[in-house]
């Protein structure tokens, strides 16, 4: 039996209202987040999204996805669904759990995203946490022996530093020097960004208590190191691989973080007057040789460019998330972009701020979003990332605040941009 004319649906716009994230620390015993729990750590990014958005009545709120990489623990039991509770959300709102490694947060935001377009969803909230402290990465996993007995994957694929140096023999244009320049540079950027208060609007402050030392509150990012030279990371060991070429300092780090963001269809948006940060375009996610998973931003950004009719010259801003700096020069290379690119991570990135792995996507949501209010003269971006096991992901946003936003619209409703009248 067809579907009725009544039941048929059309795809809606789908739009970024609001994202934040706690500061990221440094997983460990010396690390700001040692002895919190991962999903207070949600909690809190929940919580200050609706005081951020009084507008947005709590029980409007559709559903929450929440991303982690280690699903135990403080980390476990649903943690889209529990971090609801806990934040106050009404009985009513659902919430699931997410796990794609590094791209949680991001498949979070695209999962809902299609709900939304779909028309299954209204106002949803997606993020991700990891707390690699409380979780090493990896920690508990049990790799079937197929993966080794049949040389399904190379056995470098289970270690995420070893793909990296993988990525250096394929691309041996891309030598040490460059990445440590490269690495350097992002130190460099997001220290800038800090300066001009381009980072703190982002940021929940996040209260700790630890044994001995009382309470502390946290209101920045733990992992920069600010004024590192390229002479600076020269110094470092390569751990894996002996005269390698991937250390410490071009890598992001072992973090703990949280971050979530309120998405909404165009019109609910413009119904309850919330601001709009920016459109979702398109997205693809794309798998790639696990042994050098690294370059998996390069297919996944060529199937949402294609998706969305667009070439890699319409794209006014990058956010790549800095796993490795070999990775975000494979991607640049590819596309023959400069290492020194404008467009490319005008905060700095991971190698600075830190990558708590599931919380990451969102992170870099935010602060496209800031940089497209930032710069009207840019029309679309991206934010991609790759992804453990040979993936990647991108995602294609559209800047409300440039000239020809609202032609682009396809909904009978229009949402206004953030900082307009609704």
């Amino acid at each position: 039996m067809s579907p009725s004319r009544n039941a048929r649906r059309n795809v809606r716009d789908v739009v970024f209202v609001d994202g934040v994230r706690t500061p990221f620390g440094k997983a460990g015993e010396k690390g700001i987040y040692a002895g919190t729990r991962a999903d207070d750590l949600v909690v809190k990014c929940i919580r200050e999204l609706l005081r951020r958005n009084p507008s947005l009545p709590a029980d409007r709120v559709d559903e929450v996805a929440i991303a982690a990489t280690t699903q135990t623990g403080d980390q476990g039991l649903t943690i889209g669904r529990t971090a609801a509770l806990l934040a106050g959300l009404p009985r009513s709102v659902p919430g699931f759990a997410i796990d794609r490694m590094c791209a949680g947060a991001m498949t979070a935001v695209t999962t809902t995203a299609s709900g939304i377009g779909f028309g299954a969803y209204d106002i949803v909230i997606a993020g991700g946490v990891e707390h690699m402290g409380n979780h090493p990465m990896g920690a508990g996993a049990d790799p079937n022996p197929r993966f080794m007995s049949e040389r399904l994957v190379d056995p470098a694929a289970l270690n995420m530093g070893n793909t990296a140096e993988n990525l250096h023999d394929r691309f041996p244009a891309i030598t040490k020097e460059r990445t440590d320049s490269y690495a350097a540079a992002s130190q460099a950027k997001l220290a800038a960004a800090y300066s001009k208060e381009q980072i703190q609007g982002d940021l929940v402050p996040v209260a700790t208590m630890k044994p001995g030392q009382g309470w502390r509150l946290h209101t920045v990012d733990e992992p920069p190191r600010p004024g590192t030279t390229v002479e600076d990371l020269a110094e470092l060991r390569t751990p894996f691989r002996a005269h390698g070429r991937v250390t410490a300092g071009n890598a992001a780090g072992l973090n703990d973080g949280a971050t979530a963001a309120v998405l909404a269809s165009a019109e609910a948006a413009e119904e309850l007057g919330l601001p709009v940060k920016m459109r979702l375009v398109s997205y693809a996610f794309a798998g790639v040789e696990p042994e050098v998973m690294g370059i998996g931003p390069v297919p996944a950004t060529e199937k949402a460019l294609k998706n969305a009719g667009l070439g890699i010259e319409d794209i006014g801003l990058f956010e790549i998330n800095e796993a490795f700096a070999v990775q975000v020069l494979s991607f640049l290379d590819h596309f023959g972009i400069a290492d020194d690119d404008p467009r490319v991570n005008r905060y700095g990135g991971a190698i600075a701020v830190g990558h708590p792995l599931a919380s990451s996507g969102v992170r870099l949501m935010n602060q496209l979003a800031r940089q497209f209010r930032e710069d009207t003269s840019v029309r679309y971006g991206i934010t991609t990332m790759c992804i453990g096991l040979g993936m990647g992901a991108t995602v294609i946003w559209e800047n409300p605040h440039h000239a020809d936003y609202e032609s682009s619209l396809t909904s009978a409703g229009q949402a206004a941009p953030e900082g307009a009248a609704a």
